[in-house]
């Protein structure tokens, strides 16, 4: 039997339970099921690895990375076109893009490269039209922009949701505040820190019996469900930002564009009269939250037109150094830091110091 005909059953067994206190532990276990076959979908056993997809994944540039997604023939390539000036075919007719095109735009002084991925299709999780390698190379990025046809309904949107879902890719979402730890001996050890509404120990530990896993420290921290024990328990989830491009407004009425812009994590824009880009590219860099650092020779003003961009969580003066060169930790002494990050102007820092947006900073060597 194959594996997607597994999922179907299960699946179809899921809709006929009702869920209720007394289902809810065997719910955890089919969950836990469709889950180890999903990830036998996109991994599949045996090694014999055929020719690699020709030309799919690109080599990452720059200091972020946004993929388009989303149905044939919505305007990702003539977005990519009009944002980043890189030429990818267009025409009226679905598929026309076949292998990812990259582009490169600037802004606020950072290299931003942009990939227009091929449309996917309902099934791509499966398999179906190339879609396993578009949303393989999806989950490399660090924001995924889902392109969507204003005039087409917003089933749509589910549909993709639901398509990067089963490619473990989670969006605009934390990661769980689950505590996940294997033992040799022990059995399973349950703790939970508040109130639960939908795991309790049987369920745990018949979740864990389906992974093969009998000695665990299991800590809930949040009012959790089993997906989120199953994601932990994967650990092969990504969790990414992600905003809704509804393009092609300027074939709607101003009444529907109103309701539009009141949808969350939405952008409305048109693609081919170039309205609204502003509005893009402002969220675009709120959702991929870096920070700029601007660096400052000795008895020089500082440079503010290069600056070294860094992601949010890495903003240490150690971080900064090892961007540059690894060599540098090793040469340096102390570094002065001007900016919101300090209390005077100039401070003398060390490598823990953390910096903030629009820093500037010089570093001075032993």
């Amino acid at each position: 039997m194959s594996i997607l005909i597994k999922i179907a059953e299960i699946e179809s067994e899921m809709a006929r339970t009702q869920r209720n206190k007394a289902t809810a532990h065997h719910l955890g276990l089919l969950k836990a099921k469709i889950a180890k076959l999903r990830r036998e979908l996109i991994t599949p056993k045996g090694g014999g690895g055929g020719a690699a997809g020709e030309g799919f994944d690109v080599a990452k540039t720059g200091d972020a990375r946004i993929g388009f997604v989303g149905f044939p023939s919505v305007g990702k390539s003539t977005l990519l076109s009009n944002l980043a000036g890189v030429y990818s075919e267009v025409a009226a007719y679905e598929f026309t893009t076949l292998t990812t095109v990259p582009g490169v735009i600037r802004y606020k002084g950072a290299k931003i490269q942009l990939l227009d991925l091929p449309g996917i299709i309902e099934g791509a999780k499966d398999g179906k039209g190339r879609g396993r390698q578009v949303i393989a190379v999806a989950r490399t990025c660090n924001l995924i922009l889902i392109v969507l046809d204003v005039l087409k309904p917003l089933g749509h949107k589910k549909l993709i949701e639901k398509e990067l879902e089963g490619f473990g890719i989670r969006l605009n979402k934390q990661p769980p505040n689950i505590g996940y730890k294997r033992k040799d001996k022990g059995g399973i050890n349950f703790t939970s820190t508040c109130v639960q509404t939908e795991l309790d120990q049987d369920t745990v530990k018949s979740i864990l019996a389906e992974y093969k896993i009998f000695n665990a420290d299991i800590t809930l921290r949040s009012d959790s469900t089993a997906d989120d024990l199953i994601d932990v328990v994967e650990g092969n989830r990504v969790y990414v930002p992600c905003i809704y491009v509804l393009n092609k407004i300027d074939q709607i009425s101003i009444e529907e564009l109103d309701i539009i812009y009141k949808v969350p994590h939405c952008v409305p824009i048109s693609a081919h009269s170039r309205w609204n880009f502003d509005d893009l590219l402002e969220k675009m860099w709120d959702y991929l939250k870096l920070v700029r650092i601007y660096t400052k020779p000795k008895g020089q003003l500082p440079d503010y037109t290069s600056p070294v961009v860094l992601p949010d969580e890495h903003t240490t003066v150690e971080d900064f150094c090892l961007k540059i060169h690894k060599s540098l930790m090793k040469e340096l002494k102390y570094a002065l830091v001007w900016g919101a990050s300090v209390k005077h102007n100039p401070q003398k820092v060390g490598r823990e110091h953390v910096m903030i947006d629009e820093d500037v900073i010089q570093l001075v060597k032993k």
